[in-house]
């Protein structure tokens, strides 16, 4: 098994405290987001989870406990998401030098396949011009061109219930002209450059198609393959192995205009207010109501593999 961590919230910037809270006790509780009532008990030990994948805009506060997660026998990757956006945008992160710095820190224990640089959503604005983005990628790349191995890029998309309603995704030859770019630019410094859930004809101008929950890093990580099985609950074009997600939609403060994960500021707001680090569930107690399902979790490690 794989544990997502998480695409729902920033837990590695958020709730790093919480979440290794979890890993001492070993397990997880974890309400569906289509059936709240339905909890979901999830294993959090190295004899089922295989790897975890974190998610973060700030790994920052999750660098001190990585030492325990190592001590564990936890492996695990980052997706790091680091734009040039201002606190227009994004105002609830760090200083973007300060989390670049951090990256760095990252990438150098875990190595270039540890850390995936994702560049994303992309649009553009009287501000954010195609020619910023430009310039600011480029940058990017030749500050983590040494800390990593892949730089992911995507376009904006507006979910119905996104915050950032007066934001508009790229006109497709805008999409084009900049994948053209950034497929020139990472490989200029050594980067496989992909494209999450984007058009085909991105792969005409050296673009790649990404998978995010990589079986392939994940091997390389742990050192064994994996038995997988493609995600079907996500996008069109997703690439990306099926995991178990622990996260909970309405709980993540980083405050970015394009979120996807926060539909109600007033419901954000009532869950926060519910957070207990020594709960086991994310912003939330049980309920009389709730009903607790324990599925059959296991490792899907292959130790030995075949000649023939």
């Amino acid at each position: 098994m794989i544990l997502s961590v998480s695409r729902r919230t920033d837990i590695p910037s958020r709730y790093p405290a919480w979440f290794m809270e979890r890993v001492s006790a070993g397990y997880v509780l974890c309400r569906s987001p289509y059936r709240p009532s339905r909890v979901s008990r999830i294993p959090v030990t190295p004899d089922v989870v295989d790897a975890i994948v974190f998610w973060t805009k700030d790994p920052g506060p999750m660098l001190p406990h990585l030492d325990e997660l190592d001590g564990r026998g936890f492996s695990y990757y980052f997706q790091l998401t680091l734009t040039g956006y201002g606190k227009d945008v994004e105002p609830g992160l760090r200083d973007k030098r300060e989390i670049l710095r951090d990256a760095a820190r990252l990438g150098t224990r875990l190595g270039k396949r540890g850390l995936v640089w994702r560049y994303d959503p992309i649009f553009f604005t009287r501000e954010y011009t195609m020619e910023w983005h430009k310039k600011t990628f480029s940058a990017l790349c030749k500050e983590l061109s040494g800390v990593t191995d892949q730089v992911t890029i995507s376009f904006l998309d507006c979910y119905k219930g996104t915050r950032g309603s007066d934001l508009s995704a790229p006109k497709p030859e805008e999409q084009l002209e900049f994948a053209a770019f950034a497929a020139q630019a990472g490989a200029e410094y050594g980067l496989r450059v992909c494209a999450c859930c984007e058009s085909p004809e991105l792969s005409r101008v050296g673009v790649e198609k990404a998978a995010c929950i990589d079986p392939e890093r994940v091997r390389d990580i742990i050192g064994a393959p994996l038995r997988w099985k493609p995600d079907k609950g996500q996008r069109k074009g997703c690439g990306c192995c099926a995991s178990v997600d622990v996260g909970m939609y309405d709980t993540c403060i980083n405050g970015c205009r394009y979120c996807y994960a926060n539909h109600s500021s007033a419901l954000l707001m009532r869950r926060i207010a519910h957070y207990r680090v020594t709960s086991p569930l994310l912003c939330g107690e049980l309920s009389p109501f709730d009903s607790v399902v324990e599925k059959a979790y296991a490792s899907d490690r292959m130790e030995q593999t075949s000649l023939f």
